[in-house]
């Protein structure tokens, strides 16, 4: 047997289209995560980013199970005395439902530089309109 380092110019990236209608938001979160990673592929290795680019439509119609729409809150601290900010998932996702599954993808990801660089492959949207039409997607079901 032979063994292959995969190099970043071999790498071979392919797009990906995901509807989120209906979708409960963690187990929704953890399958991209998975695809950013590069998880799905044979030839994964973990000091490099590998992954795929995720497109997802129709984020608005995700779904938290149970009280957590009315009772989870996101916080977050302006940084000054007294600053701290609260939010309920509930308001945040009628203003920005694509900045909750970003969250919880993020949270999936590893806490490094390549973390970040795996989440800029992917595209959230909440209709079902997006501009990559050209990258030709293929259609997955999660």
């Amino acid at each position: 047997m032979k063994t292959t380092i995969v190099r970043e110019k071999d790498i071979k990236r392919d797009w990906y289209i995901v509807d989120a209608t209906g979708k409960t938001l963690g187990r929704f979160a953890s399958k991209i995560a998975h695809i950013l990673m590069g998880k799905h592929k044979p030839s994964f290795v973990k000091h490099l980013d590998l992954g795929d680019y995720v497109i997802v439509i129709n984020v608005d119609k995700m779904v938290l199970t149970g009280k957590k729409l009315s009772t989870k809150k996101y916080y977050h601290h302006s940084g000054y005395p007294g600053g701290l900010k609260e939010i309920v998932y509930e308001e945040l996702m009628k203003e920005k439902p694509g900045f909750v599954l970003k969250k919880a993808v993020k949270g999936m990801l590893p806490k490094n530089k390549l973390a970040r660089k795996m989440l800029k492959k992917l595209k959230v949207y909440s209709g079902s309109k997006h501009p990559h039409q050209a990258q030709k997607p293929k259609i997955i079901e999660i």
